[in-house]
């Protein structure tokens, strides 16, 4: 008769005690969030690390690369600039599209001056100015070089003029300016020279589409530029990029280290156009004082303001970034491992 195995004692339970639960391992819910930006940050530091080091192995190189598209930023914003400070001359502008009032013969200095007391609270008018028979006559006889002639002429035959300086220069609105302010009593003819002011609208107009043309046909070319770089980039790091992607590296984590080039070739090339453009002006500056003084001028050429400036360097990082991403969105799909 073979002996029965009793079971192992069991520890006594005690009377109204709860059931033990049993302990199970508590699911994995990841990492992070913290983790997770941690490790984000840490991608793209290395990416930039990584980005300045290699431009960092290229200096010269990497110099006239910005240098070539310096030179395509400030070409565009140079003409711009140089536009803007010929805007500035608005009061040589307006003194162009004077509107001459001469008044009648028998009209008397008072008469005169009340006329233009009048006519200078227009709303549409800059300045008045009243030039007298005698005033006329004088100018007239030192700049014609007829003086001992007129001088032998029994009376003035110049009428009093009222030069009238318009707030704007619009055609329509200076011919309609012109033929209000000639139906005011005591003016005999309102004169307007509306061919130069047609000349005037026209040469600014052309100027700012041939800017803006030569905009685009360097923003395309910039395009190129830093598209073509990228490009040799990604060929020098071909093996490199498919072991990286057979290892199951994504796309965006291959992108990214040129994105960064590009943008640092942006970066770079921004400040070279605006140390460009700021030496250029100065430089320039020098000869427009020197003709504007020659002509009793103190006009001078601005700067670059730092509003355009900003926006120079934000479009030339914009462009490298753009740039970059062109070129590595094209050969993204040559890059899989074979």
């Amino acid at each position: 008769m073979s002996a029965t195995r009793m079971p192992p004692p069991q520890p006594a339970q005690r009377v109204g005690a709860a059931a033990k639960k049993s302990e199970s391992p508590t699911p994995d819910d990841g990492p992070s969030f913290s983790h997770q930006l941690h490790a984000w940050l840490e991608s793209h530091r290395a990416s930039l690390v990584d980005s300045l080091r290699r431009l960092g192995k290229q200096p010269i190189g990497s110099f006239f690369t910005c240098l070539v598209m310096a030179v395509a930023l400030s070409l565009p914003m140079g003409l711009a600039l140089l536009l803007d400070n010929v805007e500035r001359l608005g009061v040589s502008w307006q003194r162009a599209a004077q509107i001459s009032l001469f008044l009648q013969i028998d009209a008397t200095e008072s008469q005169g001056q009340a006329l233009r007391e009048q006519i200078a609270e227009m709303d549409d008018v800059a300045e008045a100015e009243w030039i007298s028979r005698e005033q006329a006559l004088a100018e007239f006889q030192q700049q014609s070089g007829l003086g001992e002639a007129l001088k032998e002429l029994p009376d003035n035959p110049l009428p009093g003029v009222i030069v009238v300086t318009p707030q704007e220069v619009d055609k329509v609105a200076l011919e309609a300016l012109r033929l209000r302010l000639a139906e005011l009593p005591r003016v005999q003819q309102a004169q307007l020279d509306l061919l130069w002011v047609e000349r005037l609208s026209a040469m600014l107009k052309l100027g700012e589409r041939f800017v803006f043309g030569l905009t685009l046909l360097l923003v395309l070319a910039l395009l190129l530029v830093i598209g073509n770089t990228i490009r040799l980039h990604i060929e020098n790091r071909r093996t490199e990029i498919e072991v990286i992607k057979l290892v199951g590296g994504t796309d965006s984590y291959v992108r990214r280290p040129f994105l960064y080039m590009g943008t640092l070739y942006g970066l770079g090339a921004g400040l070279l156009a605006w140390l460009l453009l700021a030496y250029g002006l100065g430089w320039l500056n020098d000869a427009v004082v020197r003709l504007a003084g020659l002509y009793g001028s103190d006009f001078a050429l601005d700067g670059v303001p730092m509003a355009d400036g900003l926006s120079l360097l934000l479009g030339a990082v914009l462009l490298g970034y753009i740039g970059a991403w062109l070129a590595v969105a094209r050969h993204l799909n040559e890059l899989a491992p074979r």
